[in-house]
């Protein structure tokens, strides 16, 4: 508002304006600014999403329907400013040649223009003035030339006055197209111009794809994730394109209706020339008409012409749509059948994998009879049939396998370090599987604690605990859980008898009195124990061929033995003797009776003894 204040006082001191020329009666054009500034914004923010608001699917055609996109959006933003300047400039001229209107619709950048050109107008006046005084004076006697000088003085005062007006009327103008205060048509057009300076800068010239990226073709690739995330680009894609398709065509309406008045306008004026030709006025008043005609006929044109050119391109950019969105539908539904084949592939082939998984399966089951063979078939079954199942998934759903070799390298080191524990024990359950490893019925030592393998894992191992002595083991009832990994712990042995030898040593031990047959009493109680010993000879020199045969190895026959040595209660007389693990308690109990039956028959034998006879374990620990 006080921009508008000290517009009118400028104009006001400047002088009042030039009047226009008369001319001849025309009619008086309906357009309407706002409008036009509307369609412009209409076309400016349709540009930028017609140049911005796409991401390409990556098919080989993006590139060039993107280019077309730009450059006839660019095209349709030139001319329509184009027709925007035409209608401007025709606007300000029936606003000058309609003086009773010009107190109300002279708008601010006018009113500054006239009063910059009266005060222009002003100051070559007085210039002109000075001049002539100068050369007056310098032809005046010198008794005359005083005055001439005071006048001359009093001049060059209004010229200098006219000038500081002229100054100040030219800064509030500059300050008022700036800031677009000025309000009409063409100062609202410039400014709106100046938003896209790639289409309408220094630069115009240039293409404006050029300054664009390009869209990346997709590499040709059969990976499912691949080509999933290529049929939801398409898709977003081809609701992008159909959204601007729609807008493309509200454009093109509202530019139609923009240039409505303006061909009315255009038809009104060859209706007026043709009855111009025909008036008998005379040839003068016609001549006059006609020129006047010419000129509003230029004038319309010039902005009629950019519009219906806009038009056409507009038309043209839909029709790029069109073409653009079916290529994208191409696009998506050569994907769609790719990914619907690659997963039919990934599940057949899942199929063969499970089903040779199952045959394997049955096949360990009805052709393997050994419990510990069969075990480790199939744990070597769901290992492969895992890394079956892993490269199955890994070829179908991934694609860039450099970047896979890369990724894998940084998770196996993370898995290496993380999941440390995980892999000794995996690297421990072959060793425990081996040669001379354990199997599910094996009594063995670990950390201390006996009991039998209940079952051998992947990472874990079960034992059922076992209490006693070496000669009477009974379960706890408890199940104890050990890690694989504490195989690598060196303060964590493990015992467990060589296959093939199921056995353990035990020994009868009496203590022999002085003065005793010890000799006798040695061969008494070494028949007893042989008795005994008869029964399970057989199993016990099984084994030991078995343990020959496997190991390649010589190892004495397991046998009885009768030993005599010296002990603090004075003389022992110890009879050693093998035992199986799983009947140890059923033959220490034979063996107990048949010598307690011997000492009570044998009156000699019972004198030569002292205490009562002991049985034991020959292993100690």
């Amino acid at each position: 508002m006080r921009g508008l204040v000290l517009a009118g006082s400028l104009c006001a001191w400047a002088g009042p304006p030039p009047s226009p020329p008369p001319a001849a009666a025309l009619p008086p054009l309906q357009l309407d600014g706002q409008v036009t500034l509307m369609h412009l914004n209409q076309v400016v923010n349709w540009y930028r999403r017609a140049t911005t608001g796409i991401t390409p699917p990556g098919l080989p055609s993006d590139a060039l329907y993107q280019d077309q996109v730009q450059a006839l959006a660019a095209q349709a933003v030139r001319l329509a400013f184009q027709s925007a300047r035409a209608e401007a400039t025709l606007i300000a001229a029936e606003e000058r040649s309609q003086p009773a209107a010009q107190g109300s619709g002279s708008t601010q950048r006018q009113n500054l223009a006239q009063a910059e050109a009266g005060a222009t107008a002003q100051i070559e006046q007085i210039q002109a003035q000075a001049t002539a005084l100068q050369a007056q004076a310098a032809k005046a006697l010198a008794s005359r030339r005083a005055p001439l000088q005071e006048r001359l003085e009093a001049l060059q005062g209004r010229l200098d006055l006219q000038k500081a007006r002229l100054d100040a009327i030219q800064k509030m103008a500059s300050f008022v197209q700036s800031s677009g205060e000025g309000g009409d048509l063409g100062g609202a057009v410039e400014q709106l111009a100046r938003s896209i300076p790639e289409v309408l800068g220094a630069a115009a010239g240039a293409n404006p794809a050029a300054a664009g990226t390009r869209p990346a073709v997709a590499a040709s690739s059969g990976g499912l994730i691949s080509r999933m995330v290529a049929l939801y680009d398409c898709m977003g894609a081809e609701r992008q394109i159909l959204d601007l398709e729609q807008a493309t065509q509200r454009l093109r309406d509202a530019a139609d209706k923009v240039r409505a008045p303006l061909r009315d306008a255009l038809r009104a004026t060859l209706q007026q020339s043709q009855a111009t030709v025909d008036d008998p006025a005379g040839p003068g008043a016609g001549r006059a008409a006609s020129r006047e005609l010419t000129r509003r006929f230029k004038q319309l044109s010039g902005a009629l012409l950019p519009l219906s050119q806009e038009l056409i391109t507009l038309d043209d950019e839909r029709t790029n749509w069109v073409q653009w969105r079916a290529a994208v539908e191409r696009g998506a539904g050569f994907h769609l059948r790719a990914v619907l084949i690659r997963v039919a592939v990934i599940v057949l082939a899942l199929a063969v994998v499970l089903a040779l998984s199952e045959l394997w399966r049955r096949f360990t089951f009805r052709y393997t009879s050994d419990p510990r063979r069969r075990r480790q078939f199939q744990v070597l079954r769901r290992v492969v049939t895992g890394f079956l199942v892993t490269l199955v998934l890994t070829l179908g759903l991934v694609t860039q396998f450099s970047s896979l070799a890369t990724f894998a390298g940084f998770i196996t080191a993370g898995v290496a370090v993380g999941l440390q524990a995980v892999l000794l024990s995996v690297a421990a359950y072959f060793l425990l599987i081996g040669r001379y490893g354990i199997r599910v019925g094996d009594r063995i030592t670990l950390a201390g604690i006996t009991g039998d393998v209940v079952d051998i894992g992947l990472v874990r191992l079960y034992l059922m605990e076992l209490t006693g002595t070496g000669l009477d083991f009974r379960p706890t009832g408890r199940v104890v859980v050990f890690s694989n990994s504490v195989l690598f712990q060196a303060g964590t042995p493990l015992f467990k008898q060589i296959p093939g030898t199921e056995y353990t040593w035990h020994e009868v031990a009496v203590t022999v009195s002085p003065g005793g047959d010890y000799q006798a009493a040695q061969q008494k109680l070494a028949a007893a124990v042989e008795r005994i010993y008869a029964g399970y000879r057989d199993s016990l020199q099984q084994q030991h061929a078995d343990l020959e045969r496997r190991a390649d190895i010589l190892v004495e026959t397991p046998r009885p033995e009768a030993l005599i040595h010296f002990a603090d209660a004075g003389l022992e007389l110890v009879v050693r003797y093998p035992v199986e693990l799983r009947r140890a308690r059923e033959v220490d109990e034979q063996v107990t009776r048949e010598v307690l039956d011997l000492v009570d028959s044998d009156p000699a034998l019972k004198a030569a003894l002292v205490g009562t006879p002991k049985i034991r374990s020959a292993v100690k620990g």
